[in-house]
C-alpha cells in the first residue's frame, strides 16, 4: 500500500489512490493512508451475516468513491465469485511467491523447507480460486543458504514494493492484453523487468 501511494504521487502516474479500505478497523494501514491524505474506510466483516453481505457493503463504498480498479495488498479474506466477477480484470493482487507455486500462507517457510533456489513475488488478476488468475508479472530472487523465513521475506518484500507500482501503472494505462490465462505486453511496455540477481 505504501509503495502504491508513493508511486501515485508522481504527476505522470496514470492512477490515483482514491480510497484505502480494510476489513479491520484497527489496521495500521488506515492510519498511514490517512496521514498520506488518502480517504480511508473500514468494513468489519465480523458484523455481517456472511461473505456476500460483507462484500455488498464494500461494493457500495467502492461505487460511492467511483473506484475503477482494486489493488489487494495484505487483504487476507477470500472473495466470493459474485464480487470477483463484478470486478473482472479490474481486481489485482500481489502474492509473496512465484505462482503457481506456494499458494496460500507461509510461502517463505515452505519455499525454504522445499529447498528451492529461486523465490519471489507475483502480481496477478484475481480469480475465484485462491491465488489463481492470469499472471501479470513476477519478480524473482535467489534463495541464499543463510536465509531464514524473515530474511527471505524481507528481500521478497523489496521486490513487491518495486513490482506492484510498475504493474499498476500498466494496468491503469490499459496497455496489457489478456489472452486466455496469459497477460501480454508487460515486457514490451516495461524496460526495467527485474532480473534474477547472482548468488553472493
Amino acid at each position: 500500500m505504501d509503495a502504491l501511494i508513493e508511486a501515485a504521487r508522481s504527476p505522470d502516474y496514470p492512477a490515483e489512490i482514491s480510497l484505502v479500505l480494510s476489513n479491520k478497523p484497527d489496521a495500521p494501514g488506515l492510519m498511514k493512508a490517512k496521514k498520506a491524505g488518502v480517504a480511508v474506510a473500514a468494513v468489519d466483516h465480523k458484523i455481517y451475516a456472511g461473505r456476500e453481505e460483507f462484500e455488498r457493503a464494500i461494493q457500495i463504498l467502492l461505487e460511492t468513491y467511483s473506484i475503477d480498479l482494486i489493488c489487494l495488498a495484505g487483504f487476507m479474506r477470500l472473495l466470493t465469485p459474485w464480487f470477483i466477477n463484478n470486478w473482472r480484470h479490474k481486481l489485482i493482487n500481489i502474492h509473496p511467491a512465484l505462482l503457481p507455486a506456494y499458494r496460500g500462507l507461509n510461502t517463505h517457510e515452505r519455499a525454504l523447507a522445499d529447498g528451492v533456489k529461486i523465490h519471489g513475488c507475483t502480481v496477478h488478476y484475481v480469480a475465484p480460486e485462491m491465488d489463481e488468475g492470469p499472471i501479470i508479472a513476477q519478480a524473482a530472487i535467489c534463495v541464499w543458504d543463510t536465509d531464514t523465513p524473515d530474511t527471505l521475506g524481507a528481500r521478497v518484500l523489496e521486490q513487491e514494493h518495486h513490482l506492484y507500482p510498475t504493474v499498476l501503472k500498466l494496468v491503469a494505462s490499459d496497455t496489457l492484453k489478456i489472452k486466455g490465462n496469459r497477460v501480454l505486453g508487460f515486457e514490451e511496455k516495461n524496460n526495467s523487468v527485474l532480473k534474477v540477481p547472482k548468488f553472493p
